[in-house]
């Protein structure tokens, strides 16, 4: 009796408060009795329905005439429908409390109902995929690797792509085994992917035992057969009891209705999997694929599932006739293939009585047979089974020609929906099919959406135009698709409340301002000319003009993205997706600063991130994209130094205006600026137009006596013209440079004019170097800390009208100059607004020294002008000296060997605060207990704040007054007066706690000069061996902000250099003469001259990508790895040798049946009269003979 209880535990049945389900839903009850004639033990008492006569109402019973004259029970006739009482929520116990729906309902039902009741009232997620598993009855015995295709196979393959798997539910045969392996799965995966797959049961009410139970809520102690590891169950009623398969019919319909529906861009694939089965299995078969639902069917299984498997492998080759008297041209079998499907029948349903419905039906079946997969799961094993799957629907799909206007738009959505891009390349897009793009823009977008990399590369090479695809509308689209929790959208969202106070939809101006707020200052805002903004207008004004923008028709999105590649790229790394934002980098122009600017945005990221995983993998990110640009660039550098130059500082017209050695610092790319073509070209610059190999000693002398420019004591480099530029060239003016020529020339980045005298040219070329103005400051800056160190020592005469003295009014006049140098640097360089110079400006640790010095300087020179203020200006100037001086350390960080050891001491400051903090901690506690043992009263905070801080300071240097601590003639004068000690006499001490101060001041030194000194010099010998071992690249890293510094600089130093503050009033204000310094060394190229030079860095890239492809190829792991892959696909061609075999076999059958038949035509010829033969029949030779 299959009617099997699990006696585990109880089942509780809660009843769902909704009123309607019994108004929408209908239960089926048998209100005619007939009885069953086909066994002779029942004596009349059951029906055909299944139960027995006392079962049944007495409406059922009272017809005697009806009864009489019917001989077999269908449930539309002899059943009625009634208001359903069985629904709710199970709760099995021993199953962690889950709760499962169930509803009894009518196999009459609607299937939208039930679809609608089990997404939107149960709240189960809408599947990706249906797969129906059907057959494997509880008297089946399942196969081990039947039970591994289930479960490692069918539920996970489903557990990847959200899919419903549908059996009966009940605790036998397959519904057991899926249950099982949905319950192991669910509790190996995380609790995200609980959800992603649902599992379905299906059945017949008659079959569900204490079924009575589910009926009017109440807590019962047995099982009602139904697994516990299934979501939801539909109980299909057809007023039957104790008979299989009732709700098949209900099952198809519902199928059907569930492919016609879409969940998100797809319409929902549906495959039927069929495993063993009766032979009443084929009319469910038949009439799923009347409905054009595919199916799966596995062989080997046993029963109708081996059946199916041999009819379509044995008999694909038997010709179908074309029926020429039918108006719809329907095909008919052949006689030989009935005969042969005849044969099969008997051979595996021998039982069977109705052989001829079952030759019909499978007949009916071959007519489909195209979408029937069969899958050998012994031998394939159940590893690729969500291969399989897709497979069978692309396949099906095939034979669906007319239904859409491309009829493999769902499956390459499934495809995607899977991420199964090795299905896709091997079976859409192999050749056979013709992509247009507006076949390939729904799934491209969801491809981005989902990140999904591989198939964004795939639609790309086969025929989506990126172009044509990314419009600023869509753009937009996709930001506002970015996660809830991510900080992307955290940043969007803070900008949008910015702009309107509220969260509508996401715009170009919010982007924008995220990028602004990661990249800084260094490229111009993003997006704004799409917008119609102009780059320096105000973040006022910007919002201002936005709102009304976005008011009107926004016209804008619908322009295709001029820049579609690099927006995609910025999109990608913006969430943090590395294998998306690579393939994005490798297809934008300019490599190397779209690597540099990717870095850029990770790090500032990466700072604003909380998670700690996220934060490490942006960080791994943001090297990756350092490693590439630093790759790329060795590549072009070692083709072309030349060309490898202009690019460093050529004027980007993807990122805004912005160049490589701008975009490298502002990433903190260390290893980039390490290379040895960017410290070359910085030292280029940094020498100007001398040799490198000029001494300094000889520049020292020189700058003493500039007359020695002229002669031979220091070397300038020579540079032949050997190219010349037409009139009707793409010369742009000024900032033209000629490609393939050095631009690391000084004369060249300042756009000097070459046909100057050779006097004036010569004297420019020492003057302007970036290094003879260097040296100059520096001279200088000792010359003014010895007048400002001899005003201090010597000459700071009191306040007016005895002074200021004339040394100290030339000191005065030199900080001006000094002031006045800091203001040009601020506001006069580039052309950020004001706002971005003073927050540029203030970044600058140094800058920030420079402003402190400034500062207290101006307020010592207040203060001492005054007699009551005097001294405390003195102090405040002798303090600034020290800033002062202490400014020296930034000039000295151009040195090789004193700048990593200023990285050094800047890195060591922060280990000296935490040593400071667990000092002050082990300070304040001693003090505190050792001045309340030592001094029961003492009322002066002056000596209390001395004896508290100071004096256990001093303790840690060996300065410990022993005699005031034990107590030992200690020659003091001292009260125990209180009044004497208020007005400031010296306390005496307490001598009874002596003994406790002395280990107190023990356990002090123990913990200050052993424990917290070692700690502070392992803290610095950890920050030392850091440092050292890259010193290199830190001081290559550093030097490039003192090159820029120095190389925008005007010649003179200070307070000579006011005359050139002077001469830039005189250009700037007065002729308008513009800037030649307004930009760090850039050059702008234009027209062929930029087309060549982005050309050959893509050939670079394309090399470098090619050799680093070559690299990897050679690995030991990628050699495995192509190995496995070789060893699988032998391994596929084994599998697939079976068709050829099946063929073979076919083949062998029709050429045995030919010879039979020529042996019968030959043989009744010899016995005919009619004809004699001239010679004897051929005879069989060779070794064709010996086999026979």
């Amino acid at each position: 009796d299959t009617e099997q209880g699990l006696r585990e535990g109880g089942v509780s049945s809660f009843h769902i408060t909704q009123s309607w389900i019994p108004k929408r839903f209908k239960k089926r009850v048998c209100t005619t009795f007939v009885e069953e004639s086909s066994s002779s033990l029942n004596n009349g008492q059951q029906c055909q329905c299944g139960s027995v006569r006392n079962a049944h109402s007495s409406v059922a019973l009272g017809d005697y005439f009806s009864t009489a004259i019917v001989n077999h029970w269908n449930s539309a006739q002899h059943s009625s429908e009634y208001p359903t009482d069985a629904f709710g929520e199970l709760q099995f116990a021993g199953a962690s409390k889950r709760h499962s729906y169930f509803l009894r309902l009518s196999s009459d039902t609607p299937p939208d109902a039930a679809y609608n009741l089990i997404t939107k009232h149960w709240r189960l997620p809408a599947p990706n995929l249906v797969v129906s598993v059907v057959g494997g009855e509880a008297g089946t015995k399942m196969k081990t690797w039947v039970r591994e295709v289930l479960r490692q196979g069918l539920v996970k393959a489903s557990q990847g792509t959200g899919a419903w798997i549908i059996t009966t539910g009940l605790r036998e045969g397959v519904g057991r085994c899926v249950g099982e392996a949905v319950r192991d799965h669910a509790t190996a995966a995380s609790s995200v992917s609980l959800t992603k797959v649902v599992a379905l049961g299906i059945a017949p009410w008659g079959m569900v035992l204490n079924r009575d139970e589910l009926v009017n809520p109440k807590v019962v102690q047995d099982s009602c057969y139904l697994d516990n590891n299934y979501q939801a169950f539909l109980l299909v009623d057809d007023g039957s009891v104790k008979h299989r398969g009732r709700e098949m019919g209900f099952r198809a319909k519902l199928e059907e209705y569930i492919s016609r529906q879409r969940s998100g861009s797809i319409d929902i694939p549906v495959l039927c999997m069929l495993i063993s089965g009766e032979a009443s299995m084929l009319e469910r078969v038949d009439l799923s694929l009347k409905n054009s639902i595919p199916w799966l069917v596995l062989a080997g299984s046993g029963g109708g599932a081996d059946f199916l498997s041999d009819v379509l492998e044995t008999c694909s080759s038997a010709p179908v006739v074309q029926s020429s008297s039918e108006a719809d041209g329907e095909a008919f079998p052949s006689v030989d293939l009935k005969e042969r499907m005849t044969e099969r029948v008997k051979r595996y349903f021998p039982s069977e009585t109705e052989m001829d419905k079952l030759v019909e039906r499978a007949l009916s079946i071959y007519q489909n047979r195209h979408l029937i997969t069969i899958y050998h799961g012994e031998q394939e094993g159940p590893n690729e089974f969500d291969r399989v799957l897709l497979k069978a629907l692309v396949a099906a799909s095939k034979q669906r020609v007319g239904i859409h206007v491309n009829p493999y738009n769902d499956e390459l959505k499934l495809a995607v929906a899977w991420n199964r891009v090795d299905i896709a390349k091997s079976e859409l897009f192999n050749g056979d099919i013709h992509w247009k793009y507006e076949d390939l823009e729904e799934s491209m977008t969801d491809a981005l959406i989902n990140d999904k990399p591989q198939f964004v590369r795939l639609f790309t090479e086969n025929g989506l135009s990126i172009l044509k695809y990314l419009t600023y509308g869509r753009l937009e689209n996709l930001y506002r698709s970015v996660g809830d929790g991510t900080l992307l959208y955290q940043l969007l969202q803070r900008f949008l409340v910015e702009r309107l106070g509220t969260t509508p939809p996401i715009s170009l101006f919010e982007v924008s301002g995220v990028l602004e707020l990661l990249m800084g200052d260094i490229c111009q805002p993003f997006y704004y000319d799409a917008l119609d903004l102009k780059p320096q207008v105000s973040r006022r004004k910007a919002l201002k003009s936005i709102r009304e923008l976005l008011r009107g028709d926004c016209e804008y999105r619908q322009t295709p993205c001029l820049l579609p590649w690099a927006s995609l790229f910025i999109w990608a790394v913006l969430q943090n997706r590395s294998e998306m934002s690579t393939y994005f980098w490798e297809m934008t122009r300019e490599p190397v600063l779209s690597a540099l600017s990717g870095c850029k945005i990770l790090r500032e990221l990466s700072k604003l991130e909380d998670e700690t995983e996220t934060k490490l993998s942006m960080k791994d990110l943001a090297q990756k994209f350092e490693n590439l640009a630093h790759g790329i660039f060795s590549s072009c550098y070692r083709s072309n130094e030349s060309r490898s130059f202009t690019l460093l500082i050529r004027k980007s017209t993807i990122w805004s205006g912005t160049t490589c050695l701008q975009m490298g610092m502002g990433a903190d790319a260390r290893l980039f600026f390490s290379h040895d073509g960017v410290q070359s070209l910085l030292s280029q610059i940094w020498w100007g137009d001398m040799k490198r190999s000029t001494e300094v000693w000889k520049l020292m002398v020189t700058f003493f006596c500039p007359v020695l420019c002229y002669t031979d004591l220091i070397s300038f480099r020579s540079y032949p013209h050997t190219l010349t530029v037409k009139p009707n060239t793409d010369c742009p003016g000024p900032d033209y440079a000629v490609y393939g020529t050095t631009v690391f020339s000084f004369s060249d980045i300042k756009n000097i004019p070459p046909t100057r005298p050779f006097i004036v040219s010569r004297w420019r070329q020492f003057w302007f170097a970036p290094i003879t103005s260097f040296l100059g400051n520096v001279v200088m800056y000792f010359l003014f800390l010895l007048l400002f160190a001899y005003v201090l020592l010597v000459d700071f005469l009191p306040p007016p009208p005895d002074g200021p003295a004339c040394t100290e009014c030339v000191l005065y006049f030199w900080v001006f100059t000094i002031v006045c140098e800091e203001i040009r640097e601020t506001f006069f360089m580039g052309t950020m607004t004001w706002r971005q110079s003073m927050r540029a400006y203030i970044q600058d640790v140094w800058n920030k020294c420079d402003l402190t010095a400034i500062m207290l300087f101006i307020a010592g020179v207040i203060c001492r002008m005054f007699d009551v203020t005097f001294e405390f200006g003195r102090d405040l100037m002798c303090i600034d000296y020290m800033v002062f001086t202490l400014r020296l350390i930034h000039i000295f960080t151009i040195h090789k060997q004193l700048g990593p050891k200023i990285i050094m001491l800047g890195k060591m400051m922060k280990d000296v605060f935490f040593f400071l903090f667990f000092l002050w901690v082990w300070l304040v506690a001693y003090g505190v207990a050792n001045q309340a043992l030592v001094y029961s009263y003492d009322t002066n905070l002056d000596r209390i704040f001395r004896r508290v801080f100071y004096r256990p300071y001093l303790h840690i240097f060996g300065q410990i007054p022993v005699e005031e601590i034990d107590g030992i003639r200690w020659d003091v004068e001292c009260t125990d007066n209180m009044t004497l000690i208020h007005e400031g006499a010296e306390p005496c001490r307490t001598e009874f706690s002596n003994w406790l101060v002395v280990i107190l001041l023990v356990i002090y030194l123990l913990v200050t000069n052993i424990v917290l000194i070692n700690l502070l010099i392992a803290m610095f010998s950890y920050t030392f061996s850091e440092v050292q071992a890259n010193s290199d690249i830190y001081w290559k890293f550093q030097r490039y902000n003192l090159i820029v510094l120095y190389h925008s600089r005007p010649s003179l130093a200070p307070p000579f250099i006011i005359l050139s503050h002077l001469n830039l009033f005189i250009k700037r204000i007065i002729r308008k003469v513009p800037s030649i310094k307004i930009h760090h060394f850039v050059l702008q190229l234009r027209g062929k001259a930029a087309n060549r030079l982005i050309t050959w860095e893509t050939i670079q890239k394309e090399d470098f990508l090619t050799s680093q492809s070559k690299i990897q190829k050679s690995s030991d792991s990628e050699r495995l790895k192509r190995m496995s892959v070789k060893v699988d696909d032998v391994l596929k061609h084994v599998t697939e040798s079976r068709d050829i075999d099946h063929r073979l076999r076919a083949l062998e059958t029709q050429m045995e049946y030919c010879s039979n038949t020529l042996n019968w035509i030959a043989e009744t010829l010899e016995q005919s009269s009619v004809f004699k033969p001239t010679r004897p029949p051929p005879q069989l030779k060779g070794a064709y003979k010996e086999k026979m």
